[in-house]
């Protein structure tokens, strides 16, 4: 991948994205990506996650990864998981934390491109589970900037958690801006 690094940011560069980064990243992170309102939001990551360097696995609904697919998605990192029903997620997850020295897991908190009434609870409950940081990334379209915001670690009280990463994603905004949900745990 470290080929592809230089290309990456010429691709991006040229796109007029301004790449954005943490000083100092922690070895294990839930990675959180918001405001998710459009299918360029993929592409945009994946040349970010190439120029940064940053070795992240995202998850996708497991629907993307049928057929020919499959392979091309989990070899771009893909990790799939069934939304449609509760299969222990958030505990294998959290159970994969523990076991590995470096592991950082982007997940849409959305869980969709289109306006929800708030957040999906998965990443929050990962990121206490396995006593990990979250790392708030975002692809702004109104500043042209994609990567890593900050860096902050969850004392439990979701309320005051969600403000302070509300408080981090003000003023960010999706490419259709309208359908960005609310900032707050469903």
């Amino acid at each position: 991948m470290s080929v592809l690094r230089g290309p990456a940011r010429l691709i991006l560069k040229s796109l007029g994205w301004k790449l954005i980064d943490l000083p100092q990243r922690p070895e294990k992170a839930v990675v959180i990506a918001y405001p998710h309102t459009s299918n360029w939001d993929f592409p945009v990551t994946l040349l970010a996650l190439v120029a940064l360097p940053f070795g992240a696995q995202w998850v996708g609904k497991d629907t993307l990864f049928r057929g020919l697919m499959g392979p091309i998605m989990r070899t771009l990192g893909g990790v799939a998981v069934n939304r449609r029903e509760r299969t222990g997620f958030v505990e294998r997850v959290a159970d994969e934390f523990r076991r590995r020295d470096n592991f950082h897991l982007i997940i849409a908190t959305e869980g969709t491109r289109s306006l929800q009434a708030g957040w999906k609870s998965g990443f929050y409950r990962i990121a206490v589970a396995a006593n990990v940081p979250v790392i708030m990334a975002v692809v702004d379209y109104g500043k042209r900037e994609v990567g890593l915001l900050a860096s902050i670690v969850l004392s439990g009280d979701e309320t005051a958690d969600m403000a302070a990463i509300a408080t981090c994603y003000a003023g960010r905004t999706g490419f259709h801006h309208e359908n960005a949900s609310p900032i707050r745990l469903l």
